[in-house]
């Protein structure tokens, strides 16, 4: 995937959950939206560089811009989750993961039980499958970790996967690591236990985890981002 039209600024603030304050390469400054509400407190340090696209829609908006990634140990990590859904399709429709192997994009933003899941799957024998994608920016040395923030919708959608199975589907959670400096995958026990807990439930039940870093290249306005490396699951906790 590349996202096009990119500019680099200089990040100055965060007045809140979805804001942040920029400066540009003309020393001025703006704001733009920031679609991830994670804490992010790792990689929103002043005056670190990220990287912003104007707003394809001005409608109903404060903001000209949105954030895109930011500059952090030396490599571009992602932040917009506007793109969750587009990466997980590409390694879907490209036999990246083995467990979705000859499944096909049937739905997205699929009704189940209370929720709404990212994906529901169909393959050449007509099984379904239900697909929960999640991102994951924080990373602990060579750990990463997920959620860096409690997530009550998270753990429910993990409760609806786990109920699916006794419903005759096939279930799986991709983790998008949007970052390549990772090699394993754990939940955030000290951050969200009750996620951390119901994640190796719907281990034991059936559901798939997957975890899958990504290598972002930035260079001329342009990022592209290259699926990097599957994770090593750390779960049996």
């Amino acid at each position: 995937m590349k996202i096009e039209n990119l500019i680099c600024g200089r990040f100055i603030e965060r007045p809140n959950r979805f804001l942040v304050k920029f400066e540009d390469g003309s020393g001025k400054t703006d704001l733009a939206h920031l679609k991830d509400p994670g804490r992010l407190k790792e990689l929103l340090i002043p005056n670190v560089k990220i990287l912003l696209r104007k707003a394809i829609s001005k409608n109903k908006r404060k903001t000209n811009y949105d954030v895109i990634a930011v500059f952090n140990c030396g490599i571009w990590v992602l932040l917009n989750s506007g793109f969750h859904s587009d990466i997980a399709a590409e390694l879907i429709e490209t036999d990246k993961i083995k467990e979705l192997t000859n499944y096909t994009i049937e739905r997205r933003e699929y009704s189940y039980g209370n929720s709404r899941i990212d994906f529901l799957l169909t393959n050449n024998e007509n099984k379904k499958m239900l697909l929960e994608v999640k991102g994951c920016t924080l990373v602990d040395g060579k750990l990463a970790k997920f959620p860096d923030a409690p997530t009550i919708r998270g753990k429910k959608h993990l409760d609806e996967l786990i109920f699916s199975i006794n419903g005759g589907y096939k279930s799986a959670v991709l983790f998008l690591i949007l970052r390549d400096d990772a090699i394993d995958f754990t939940p955030n026990m000290e951050m969200d236990p009750d996620f951390s807990h119901t994640l190796k439930k719907a281990k034991i039940k059936g559901v798939n985890i997957v975890a899958y870093s990504f290598e972002n290249i930035y260079k001329k306005e342009i990022m592209e981002i290259i699926p990097f490396k599957r994770l090593n699951l750390k779960i049996d906790f």
